[in-house]
């Protein structure tokens, strides 16, 4: 390919990544937001945190990008720029799904846990800062980064609305070359070192907020037993 081509293809690799993050960042608010309402206490938020993720998880990807771009302009006058359009249809749908991870995960802690901070007479938020989401969200990272990389491949679907991103900048240059095995050879293996490196960073972020959870403390020798001394006799002194 000539270096015209490759700039175009780098300047689509740059959307991606723009939608990637806006996109992650809005799923990842809307997933927390909707999986704690999962498990409050009152059944009416809970029934509203669940329609919504019912809705966004039944919906396809796809057909919510047509909705957000095409059909809600007419309906309200104004009209969302590409970006913005894909990163309002992906982050809802996705954070749908990730909202079920949060909800899992906070409903796996120890009952115990809970109960520990009810004795305390910690407020509801107290317990879910201090004792539920620091023991969940270490757990809640390896689905989230599988969610994530579902995401990133979910990107190329903005490319119906004539979004310049990675897929899209590909396909322009199939086009003016006539050559779709280079190409999409090359489209593959570029998504596969975006989700490559995804998945390094997650697993680094997975490690760093496991450190000290659930390691054994470390014994004092002050408290340790010492075995009975025992005389020549036979009995202990």
């Amino acid at each position: 390919m000539t270096s015209g081509l490759w700039e175009l293809v780098l300047k689509g690799v740059w959307v991606t990544i723009q939608l990637l993050v806006c996109s992650a960042l809005l799923a990842a608010a809307v997933s927390f937001v909707v999986g704690v309402a999962r498990t409050h206490r009152l059944w009416i938020v809970r029934f509203l945190a669940g329609f919504y993720t019912e809705v966004f998880r039944g919906t396809s990807a796809l057909v919510m990008i047509f909705w957000v771009f095409f059909v809600l302009p007419p309906a309200f006058g104004w009209q969302l720029v590409p970006l913005w359009a894909g990163t309002l249809a992906l982050g809802l749908t996705y954070g749908a799904y990730g909202s079920e991870i949060v909800r899992g995960a906070l409903n796996a802690v120890d009952p115990a846990q809970k109960e520990g901070g009810i004795a305390l007479s910690f407020t509801p938020w107290q317990r879910m800062k201090l004792i539920l989401l620091p023991q969940a969200v270490p757990e809640m990272i390896p689905p989230f980064s599988n969610l994530l990389i579902e995401l990133l491949k979910g990107t190329a679907l903005v490319s119906i609305m004539g979004m310049g991103d990675l897929a899209f900048s590909g396909n322009l240059v199939r086009l003016a070359l006539q050559e779709s095995a280079e190409i999409y050879t090359y489209i593959l293996l570029i998504y596969f070192v975006i989700a490559f490196l995804l998945t390094r960073v997650m697993r680094g972020l997975e490690k760093k907020l496991k450190a000290g959870v659930g390691r054994t403390p470390e014994r004092s020798p002050d408290l340790e037993l010492k075995r009975p001394e025992t005389t020549n006799v036979g009995g202990a002194v």
